[in-house]
């Protein structure tokens, strides 16, 4: 499928991994309709931080992923929907998991159900590796058993099931991607690595963190707005299940040393309890098998192994240096 003749319905664009999407799309010279979240400041979220250029290209549509309604209607005259929309904090998950419930497995039930009562030409919808659990073998081919670790990764397992049943009862052009931990420039500091940029940023030498032994695949996130690309172009990726992950291991412990070193910085860390999971709820290991996206998608990670990493946090880093954005981040606080 060329996208350059398609309009494009994304949802949750004005978050991390989707207003990177929606730039990318609009560089390709697509026509992009962003589906941001309505509130009373009529904030686009990351959206009003792009260049004018890109921004007055854009045909923003301001709704609620929760409402059958206005999901129709934004997805009225579009081709191709990117679903990223979704709660997506673990801890907040334990604080209020019907929100989850509501948001990722019936927002994803409006997504599919009207793509296929409007015909929509191809449906990409976002998964995550937390669905696997705590790994019973690496590398993680999409073939692992799921296993629902937390309230935010079962409502995850039950968006998937939903996305891919339409698929197999309706012939609705489904596929799902599954990308592992992307992390990168305006990824909140809810997730580990902004975390523990910005506690250094600003100046703290001993780090809060939670457990440090669990290990992750870091995806960085132009890898991730590729592996959207591709799934959204590929035909073989509609009835399929497909990892994105860059097939490289490393602990929550190592990825923190990493960046203090390149931020030139010692080191010292303390276990804040209240950042733990529950014992059973921790995801111990994640590493991604991407063999399926090279197969399918002719996708591969640019930012691979450890000097992928590297360079990817590099970039992230830069970023978040900026002191007009380091502002926006609550460094001194436990963000749910």
């Amino acid at each position: 499928m060329n996208l350059s003749n398609k309009k494009i319905l994304i949802t949750g664009a004005d978050g991390f991994i989707g207003s990177h999407l929606t730039e990318e799309l609009v560089r390709r010279d697509c026509a992009v309709r962003p589906f941001v979240l309505y509130n009373s400041f009529n904030s686009w979220g990351w959206l009003d931080h792009m260049e004018p250029e890109i921004l007055k290209s854009l045909d923003i549509f301001s709704g609620d992923i929760r409402d059958p309604h206005g999901v129709r209607q934004a997805m009225k005259g579009c081709d191709v929907v990117l679903h990223l929309a979704a709660l997506i904090a673990i801890p907040y998950s334990y604080h209020s998991p019907d929100t989850y419930v509501d948001t990722n497995v019936k927002g994803t039930l409006n997504i599919v159900q009207a793509a296929r009562e409007l015909e929509v030409e191809k449906v990409v919808h976002t998964s995550t590796s937390e669905v696997y659990g705590t790994a019973r073998f690496v590398p993680i081919t999409e073939e692992h058993p799921l296993q629902g670790q937390s309230p935010y990764s079962a409502s995850k397992i039950g968006a998937d099931q939903i996305a891919m049943s339409f698929h197999t009862s309706f012939d609705t052009p489904v596929a799902v991607i599954r990308p592992f931990n992307t992390y990168g420039p305006r990824q909140s500091a809810r997730a580990v690595i902004p975390t523990i940029i910005t506690q250094l940023a600003n100046g703290c030498r001993t780090l809060k963190l939670g457990a440090l032994h669990p290990t992750r695949d870091f995806n960085y996130v132009a890898d991730t707005v590729r592996g959207f690309i591709a799934a959204a172009e590929g035909d073989r990726a509609v009835g399929e299940v497909i990892n994105i992950g860059s097939n490289y291991e490393i602990s929550i412990g190592e990825t923190a040393r990493m960046i203090a070193e390149i931020m030139g910085m010692e080191l010292e860390t303390e276990t804040d309890r209240v950042r733990l999971r529950p014992d059973k709820s921790e995801v111990e290991r994640l590493w991604a098998d991407n063999a399926k996206a090279k197969e399918l998608l002719g996708w591969e990670p640019l930012y691979a192994g450890k000097e992928g990493l590297r360079r990817g946090l590099e970039e992230t880093m830069r970023w978040f240096k900026n002191p007009e954005n380091l502002k926006a981040y609550k460094a001194g606080i436990y963000n749910i």
